[in-house]
């Protein structure tokens, strides 16, 4: 096993984590309209062109564009109506040259004509006769059939999380059933003596318990089934049932152990017991959250965070995240929500290290943003709570310094 405090940068240690990981995406078909938020496990291809006739985009009159060239108020063009298309059904006629027919928005158009005028540039001139006041080009104010999607395009690719949008287009080609990425269950203990749950009141030396609820909400919001397994007292013999219970049960296993190098060293010996190829990475070189341990066994992910709640949280998103996207499918190379914003105060940083620190977000009346640290301690939930967004000191850097833009990770 990895000895403790052999750092590695946090990038490094992810990527050696997810490569020793077998990835195998766990699928099922589920109703199109309860897929919001869920990852797509095949591409979506369209079943029919969309849309499937040639619809009119405004109210106006379905015309052959050649038929009003030159056409203005000065010269109009006089064309002989033919009829009105109904809304909801095929036209049963043709238009010819010199005719035109009455058309609402979404309309189909009628055989022979290749573009709408809109209402507004006509006006009635005898009964039967349309006066039209304004050329067109052919294709204008309509959308072509398949101009949106093409029969056989690929609407949706894999490993993309369904938004409003990709539901309103699933409906448009009629897709009843998407198949999805079935959400990974991550297993959730804490570890500690001192810890109690949040309903009881603590006794002196004791301390609630807000990891379990905070990387449940976490792994709930990235699309994860938490599991919660409770307080896991400071022994072998009850770490060890643990987390070999939710091994069994899990995708991935996560536990936060207190602060005491003891407990630490508890956790990653349990986690190395669990199979083949065991503890991989002992000590990330990062702040907060130096103690965290990353192992695979049996094809499960094993991630041991610290007890401290905000080192927690902060490498949760280090590391749970980027695990649970993996195991949904999506891309490893996917963009973060960020805001650029000018930083307040200098920030000093010990090089060779990568540090995460809390802002608050600030807007200016210029629609400019201003970020400003939230100093305190990692074992400090509401230091967290308070802030906006994370700012990150690269490990090549002695620190930032006030006024310069930073990118805040939201």
């Amino acid at each position: 096993m990895p000895e403790f405090l052999h750092l590695l940068p946090p990038a490094d240690a992810l990527e050696k984590f997810l490569d020793a990981l077998p990835i195998q995406v766990q699928t099922e078909r589920i109703a199109a309209v309860q897929a919001l938020g869920r990852v797509t496990a095949e591409p979506v291809l369209a079943p029919h062109p969309l849309p499937e006739f040639n619809r009119s985009t405004v109210d106006g009159y379905a015309i052959r564009a050649a038929d009003t060239h030159g056409a203005s108020q000065a010269l109009p063009v006089y064309l002989t109506l033919k009829g009105e298309v109904p809304m909801g059904a095929s036209p049963d006629f043709e238009v010819e040259s010199t005719q035109c027919a009455l058309i609402h928005t979404g309309g189909m158009l009628p055989p022979g004509t290749d573009a709408v005028v809109m209402v507004e540039h006509t006006q009635a001139a005898r009964p039967g006769e349309v006066e039209i006041l304004h050329s067109v080009a052919m294709g204008e104010n309509m959308i072509e059939m398949g101009e949106d999607v093409a029969q056989g395009q690929e609407v949706i690719p894999q490993g993309m999380r369904l938004r409003a949008a990709e539901i309103g287009g699933l409906m448009a080609l009629g897709a009843s059933e998407v198949l999805v990425a079935r959400p990974p269950r991550v297993g959730i203990l804490s570890s500690g003596d001192e810890v109690v749950p949040p309903g009881q009141r603590p006794a002196p030396g004791q301390v609630r318990d807000v990891n379990t609820y905070t990387l449940s909400a976490l792994v709930e919001s990235a699309g994860g089934i938490p599991l919660q397994y409770g307080i896991i007292p400071d022994n072998r013999e009850a770490m060890f049932s643990a987390v070999a219970k939710a091994k069994e049960e899990c995708d991935i296993v996560t536990v936060t152990a207190g602060s005491s190098a003891s407990t630490r060293d508890l956790t990653a010996e349990v986690m190395d017991a669990q199979g083949e190829p065991g503890v991989l990475v002992h000590g990330v070189n990062v702040r907060p959250g130096k103690p965290t341990i990353l192992a695979v066994a049996g094809g499960r992910a094993f991630i041991g965070l610290p007890g401290n709640p905000v080192s927690a949280l902060v490498i949760a998103g280090l590391f749970v995240l980027p695990t649970l996207r993996a195991l949904l499918g999506l891309p490893r190379d996917r963009l973060q929500p960020t805001v650029s914003a000018q930083l307040t105060l200098n920030l000093s940083s010990k090089t060779g290290r990568e540090d995460w620190i809390p802002v608050r977000l600030h807007a200016s009346t210029a629609g400019n943003y201003r970020a400003e640290p939230i100093f305190g301690k990692s074992n400090l939930i509401f230091t967290l709570a308070r802030a906006g967004g994370l700012i990150r000191i690269p490990a090549d850097a002695n620190g930032l310094s006030a006024g310069e833009n930073v990118a805040v990770f939201i």
